[in-house]
């Protein structure tokens, strides 16, 4: 077992269409799932130490993470259709093809990123204001935003080639990358932001010096990786020319991910919306107990990149079969964990929201709310499986509709039946969380089972 894990964590030659499924997933997700744990901390790190750099800030750090998640949205999209080409590319054990994908996703990335920063360095004061910010806000926070994103090129090019390594099958490099990034973040935060010797104390906009060169950082070992032949793909620098045909199917693919990412991220605006209307301490309660339940859906998260690889690979090596089986056995692993998980928040809510507040009306809020949505995890580990199984065979279109059906025109309005027209107030809410990801699962499954997604041509 220890030699199993030790091949997991230090990456792998196996060929992933053949051979026993089980070690495929497993190779696959344990790293997957680390990575994932790793992409929370940038935010979390930053909050840690900008807190103690008064309200201004915090609010600075709150708002131009906010316009992040939009460019976010967009670079999750991106990935999405890189993992799903490199994948069947690889599956058909095209590696020539698949190195082409990766250099035009870097290509779609810069310029993207070019005209981010662009906007952000020339515009950063009024987005902040557009974004409500006060004056005194602006001005603490104006060159922490154009720092973020002028650095943006950073944020695309990590998501970007992480894509393309978990879609050769080079999980551990991916998850290597986080490491790093996050390592250097963590010690060059509180560096930065403080002083110390030389070094200027630089406030907030230390901070955001700080998670810029930890990206970068990890974009730097990307590339090293990818070039000097030490990865499962090596890009050779004949490769580096445009090919608008593999650029266009990118950006084709792309457009439904993004707005798949987009329709996920409105419906929790939409709900945190509506959750506001009934006051500070239901807010509060609601957002401790989200916070909490992120920690746990982002390594389930990996779960499903694994599934996602393994049904692009095995797609292009013409096994849809194998590419089925993958998706069921990850789905089987990932209800197990989150149903696991979902038993310790029903029996020990009370201990985890403490951890954050002791104002009793606020614990009461988040303690339901993760009892409640405790119910649906067992769907949620499911339902993420089977969404990103769909992407990984190159169908964005299909988890896009699903989406808006279970997210905007079933779980927002049932949020709002529930809790103001038959009175049931946050729990309604809460409820309405739970059966919007059931119905997400179940309609998934439905779908799945149809087949048509082994059809698709990427």
């Amino acid at each position: 077992m220890l030699a199993f894990l030790k091949e997991a964590l230090s990456g792998t030659r196996r060929d992933f269409t053949e051979g026993s499924l089980s070690r495929a997933v497993i190779l696959l997700a344990v790293p997957m799932v680390l990575e994932m744990s790793m992409e929370s901390l940038f935010g979390f790190v930053d909050m840690l130490f900008v807190s103690k750099l008064g309200a201004e800030a915090v609010a600075a750090v709150a708002l131009t993470e906010g316009m992040m998640s939009l460019l976010f949205g967009v670079a999750v999209g991106l990935s999405m259709s890189t993992t799903a080409m490199v994948a069947r590319r690889v599956g058909e054990k095209n590696w020539g093809e698949a190195g082409v994908v990766a250099v035009q996703a870097v290509f779609i990335g810069l310029a993207v990123s070019g005209v981010v920063a662009l906007a952000g360095m020339l515009a950063a004061p009024h987005l902040l204001r557009g974004m409500g910010a006060s004056e005194a806000v602006v001005a603490t926070g104006t060159r922490f935003t154009q720092t973020i994103l002028g650095g943006s090129c950073s944020v695309f090019l990590l998501f970007l080639l992480n894509a393309v390594f978990r879609g050769a099958g080079d999980a551990s490099v991916a998850m290597r990358t986080l490491w790093l990034a996050n390592a250097i973040n963590i010690v060059l935060c509180p560096l930065l932001i403080h002083g110390v010797g030389p070094i200027p104390a630089m406030g907030v906009q230390g901070s955001a010096i700080a998670t810029t060169i930890g990206r970068s950082s990890g974009v730097l070992f990307q590339f090293y990786m990818l070039l000097s032949g030490r990865a499962r793909l090596h890009v050779h620098s004949s490769q580096w020319r445009f090919r608008p045909d593999v650029m266009g199917k990118l950006v084709r693919i792309s457009i439904t991910g993004i707005a798949q990412v987009l329709v996920s991220s409105a419906s929790w605006i939409g709900m945190m919306r509506l959750m506001a209307t009934f006051g500070t301490a239901a807010l509060a309660g609601y957002m401790m107990a989200i916070r909490t339940i992120v920690v746990t859906i982002l390594p389930a998260w990996g779960m499903a990149n694994a599934a996602a690889t393994l049904v692009g690979q095995n797609l292009g090596a013409r096994k849809p079969d194998r590419a089925e089986r993958s998706v069921m056995l990850a789905g089987l692993l990932n209800m197990c964990f989150l149903g696991c998980v979902g038993l310790c928040f029903f029996f020990f809510a009370r201990q985890i929201i403490g951890l954050y507040t002791h104002d009793p009306a606020v614990m009461e809020y988040g303690i339901t709310c993760l009892r409640v949505i405790a119910f649906g995890y067992l769907f949620f580990g499911w339902g993420m499986v089977l969404v990103q199984s769909f992407n990984g065979a190159g169908d964005t279109v299909t988890p896009t509709i699903v989406n808006i059906v279970c997210f905007w025109l079933w779980q927002i309005p049932l949020a709002y039946v529930l809790s103001v027209m038959l009175g049931m107030g946050p729990r309604g809410i809460f409820y309405a969380i739970t059966a919007a990801h059931s119905a997400m699962a179940v309609t998934g499954f439905f779908l799945f089972r149809r087949g048509k997604w082994k059809m698709v041509r990427v």
